[in-house]
Formats: structure tokens, sequence, C-alpha cells
């Protein structure tokens, strides 16, 4: 007679044993990045490749705290006003030129002028990364969307779109935002950061426009081609998805790099003007101290380069997160 169910005939003595196929291994990954099968009954749960991006980046340890330290960073300069002790424009004479000190809070000094540093520090941080986080939003929208569509239609479309990113490129770039600002007069954060943004999108034009050269050449860019979807739906709904990997890691690099521009700018007199505090202003403010009173140089000086070493950072970890030929992760 036979046994209505099989699978009820392995727990059987003497039933004969059923082999189950093993999961197929695909080479070059670790075993503790391969998806996970959790049998119950004929249920297959896989992990998905978030997943997996995620599990990856949360071994990258030097990545994992540099973004602690990064988020402890942006929270005091979004919260400056609340957690400075003073005002930055506040002036206490009979507090100038008084080295780092717990007395009065004044933990970073004050300067000729009795200003805090430590409060204009934290003000500075929230200039910075405001316009830092414009740049990286505005140049990555730009850069994505150029090098998507020049990836895309290809031919002389391609060969015109990248021969004016060539042209851009070859222009010296710090002159040329010298000249700009100099041109538009006294610098907001805003102004400064739409300016940088129109000169940091090439590279991720660049990378994306590769990209796509690869993607078009797929089955399922083909298949949806062959039902009848539109360009742009192929290139938003299809590949840009594909491509976002490299979209967020060039997104991180050019948050750091456009803190450092904006502060080469705003020691240089053409980025972020008085009263506003920059990190770069404030390098500019003290620059004729550093030998009295180095510290009013130290305090923003050393606050830029944690930020923009996080950044990288969490960068590094992003892209071993994001790539799915890494094999090893760095501790």
């Amino acid at each position: 007679m036979t046994n209505p169910n099989p699978s009820a005939s392995q727990h059987l003595p003497g039933a004969p044993q059923v082999d189950r196929p093993a999961p197929e291994i695909t080479p070059g990954l670790e075993a503790d990045e391969l998806t996970t099968f959790h049998e119950e009954g004929l249920e297959v749960v896989a992990r998905s490749q978030w997943q997996l991006a995620r599990r990856r980046f949360f071994r990258h340890k030097l990545a994992v705290g540099s973004l602690v330290v990064l988020m402890i960073i942006i929270f005091v300069g979004v919260f400056a006003e609340q957690i400075a002790p003073y005002s930055f424009r506040e002036q206490a004479p009979l507090d100038a030129r008084m080295a780092p000190t717990l007395e009065g809070q004044h933990y970073f000094g004050t300067d000729v002028l009795g200003r805090d540093y430590f409060s204009r520090t934290l003000f500075g941080i929230r200039t910075s990364l405001y316009v830092a986080g414009i740049v990286a939003l505005l140049s990555t929208f730009i850069g994505a969307l150029y090098g998507a569509l020049s990836g895309y239609f290809g031919s002389w479309i391609d060969n015109l779109m990248m021969r004016f990113v060539d042209l851009v490129l070859t222009l010296p770039i710090l002159a040329v935002l010298i000249v700009i600002a100099a041109l538009l007069g006294q610098g907001s954060p805003t102004r400064v950061a739409v300016i940088l943004a129109l000169f940091y999108w090439t590279t991720l034009a660049r990378i994306i426009r590769g990209n796509f050269l690869s993607l078009r050449e797929k089955e399922y860019v083909e298949a949806a081609k062959a039902s009848g979807a539109s360009d742009m739906r192929i290139i938003f709904r299809h590949m840009l998805p594909n491509s976002l990997g490299p979209i967020v890691v060039n997104a991180t690099l050019i948050v750091a790099t456009a803190i450092l521009v904006e502060a080469t700018l705003s020691f240089l007199g053409f980025g972020v003007q008085p009263p506003q505090p920059a990190l770069g202003k404030l390098i500019d403010d003290a620059r004729g101290f550093m030998t009295s009173m180095p510290w009013l140089v130290m305090a923003p000086g050393v606050t830029i380069v944690v930020i923009v070493l996080c950044i990288n950072f969490v960068g590094d970890g992003l892209r071993d997160a994001l790539d799915p030929t890494q094999r090893r992760l760095r501790a």
C-alpha cells in the first residue's frame, strides 16, 4: 500500500531516508555571508541582499565606531543652541585670551574678544555639516541623473555628455570657486553649498555612466524593453536601484570633501562669512594667534580631522558592505 505522506516515512523504523538537496553555494562568498536557510517543513527563508549588506557593515568595527562618533558630532551640531554654554556672538572682555579650562565652562578657551570657542566650535560644526549635506544631496542627484542618462542612451549622446564632464574636470576647481565666490559677494552657507555642488558631481557621473553601460546589456533590461516599458521607467525602476551601492559610497566621500573644501574657502575668506561661524572661518580668525593662543586653531582643526576621518571610515565600511565581491571585512 502506498504511503500518502512520503515525508512521514522518514520517521518510521526501516523506512528509506530521503536526501534533500543542499543549497547551492556561490563561489567567492564567506560561509557566514551565505544566504541562510531555515527548514520548517517545506518552508525556506532567505536573507535579502540588504540584510547581508547590513550584516557585513556591522562586522566592520572601525566603520561602526566611526558611525557612532559621527552621530554624536551631528547631534551636538544640530542641538548646538541647547548644548553650548554661550552664544557664538556673546563677548566677555574680562575672560579674553583664557586658555582651555573647566572654569566658566570655557572648555576650548576664549579668543581676544572673550568669545567662548567651545560654543563657537559647536555652531561651526552645524554650519559645516549643513553645507556638506546640501553638497552631497545636490551633487549626488545631478551626478546620478547625468551619468544614468549618458550610460543608458550611449552613442553620440554619451560622447557629448562625457566631453562636458571632461571639460569640468580640467578646471582648477579651487581657483574657480574663489573667483565665483568673490563675484557673488558675501557667502551664505546655502550659496557656498550650491557653488560647491556644481563642481563635485562629475566623479559620480562617470561612475554611474560606467555602471549603466554594463547594466543595459542585462537580461532584465532587455525584458523590460520587450514588454514596452519606457526609457525613464527602465532607468529609475530597474537600473538605478542596482546602482545604489556606488551612489551611497560616493555620497559619503563627497561629504568629507565638501567639509574640507568649505573649510579651505572659509579660511581664505571666500566661504561662509561672519557672523555665521564655520570651522574653517574659526581657524582663519585665529591664524594670527597660533603661537600665543594655539588652542584657538587646535579646537576647530581637530574637529575637522575627526569628522573627515569618521566619514571616510563609514564610507569604507559601506563600500565593503555593498560590494558583493568582497570576501573579507577589515576589523
